[in-house]
C-alpha cells in the first residue's frame, strides 16, 4: 500500500507516526522547517520539502503512483489534478464533526462557541474546502480546561486511528461514504492577532474570557497593552490557561500574585482576574 502523507505542524506529526506504525508511508509532502523533518530523517522517508505544489512537485508526486493521499493539518491546498492522482483515494484529517466547523480553525471556534463535543471526521477530498463525503467519524468529550492545543493533540491522535480503519475497509471494499447535509455546514475563519486583543475599555465577560484564553492558546494569545505604573511605558500583556499571566520581558505568574504585585490597575480587569 502506497500511502502519502501531506502535513506540516506538530500535530500532523502525530498523525505521521501513527500511520506510518500502522500502515508505512511512502512519501511526506511537507513545508520547510517543518516539525516532519526529523521523523523523515529518523524513520527514512522519502520527502519534499516545498513552499508550493507545482506541476514539477506534482509530477514527482505522481511517480509513487499512490494508493492513498491523507492530509493532516497541512496548510496548502491540493490542486484538483493532485487530488485525482491516488489509486483509491485522497483523504483528510478534519477536525470537527462535519458538516460543522469547516475551514481553517475548527478547534478554536468549537473552544470559543462553548462546545461541550468536538470530533475528527475522515472526508474525501473535493475542490471545494471540507465539503467531501464522509467516510468515518468519532466524537471527543471536551475537558473543562481544554485549550486548542491540548485539542488539536487529542484529534490528532484520534485521526490518525481513525483513518487506517478506514483506509484499510476502502481497500477491501467494504465501505462507503455520506455526503454532507449542506444545510448544516458552517464555516470558520483564519485567527489573526487581533482576535486575541482585550480592549480594557470594554472587558468581555469572566466565561468569555476564559474561553478566549483557552480557545487562542498558543495561536493568536489573549493579550492586552497595560501601563504598570503612572511613570512607565505601557506593556502588552498575555493571559495564559491555568490562570497564568506574563508581562512582556518578564515570566510567566499566578493571577494571585500579580494581583498582589499590581493593585492599581484597571479595577474592571481586576476584578475579572480575581
Amino acid at each position: 500500500m502506497k500511502i502519502v502523507f501531506f502535513g506540516s505542524s506538530k500535530y500532523s506529526l502525530i498523525g505521521a507516526k501513527i500511520i506510518h506504525e500502522s500502515l508505512g508511508i511512502c512519501l511526506i509532502v511537507t513545508v520547510p522547517q517543518s516539525p516532519l523533518e526529523k521523523f523523515v530523517a529518523e524513520k527514512n522517508i522519502p520527502f519534499l520539502s516545498v513552499k508550493k505544489l507545482s506541476e514539477d512537485v506534482i509530477g514527482k508526486i505522481a511517480q509513487t503512483k499512490p494508493d492513498f493521499f491523507v492530509v493532516e493539518d497541512y496548510g496548502l491546498i491540493l490542486p484538483e489534478t493532485l487530488l485525482n492522482l491516488p489509486k483509491f483515494a485522497s483523504l483528510n484529517i478534519h477536525h470537527s464533526l462535519l458538516p460543522k466547523y469547516r475551514g481553517p480553525s475548527p478547534a478554536p471556534s468549537a473552544i470559543l462557541a462553548g462546545e461541550k463535543v468536538s470530533g475528527v471526521s475522515i472526508i474525501q477530498m473535493t475542490n471545494k474546502v471540507d465539503a467531501g463525503d464522509i467516510y468515518a467519524q468519532k466524537e471527543y468529550a471536551l475537558k473543562p480546561n481544554e485549550t486548542t492545543e491540548s485539542l488539536l493533540t487529542e484529534l490528532n491522535t484520534l485521526g490518525a486511528e481513525l483513518i487506517t480503519s478506514v483506509i484499510k475497509n476502502i481497500e477491501a471494499g467494504e465501505t462507503t461514504a455520506t455526503k454532507q447535509d449542506e444545510s448544516k455546514a458552517t464555516k470558520t475563519t483564519f485567527m489573526q492577532k487581533k482576535n486575541g486583543f482585550i480592549d480594557l475599555d470594554n472587558l468581555p465577560g469572566r466565561e468569555k474570557f476564559d474561553r478566549m484564553v483557552r480557545a487562542f492558546y498558543p495561536w493568536p494569545g489573549v493579550w492586552t497593552q497595560l501601563r504598570l505604573s503612572s511613570a512607565g511605558q505601557a506593556k502588552i500583556i498575555k493571559f495564559l490557561p491555568n490562570k497564568q499571566i506574563q508581562v512582556e520581558g518578564k515570566k510567566p505568574l499566578s493571577y494571585k500574585d500579580f494581583l498582589n504585585g499590581y493593585q492599581n490597575l484597571n479595577p474592571k480587569l481586576l476584578s475579572l482576574l480575581r
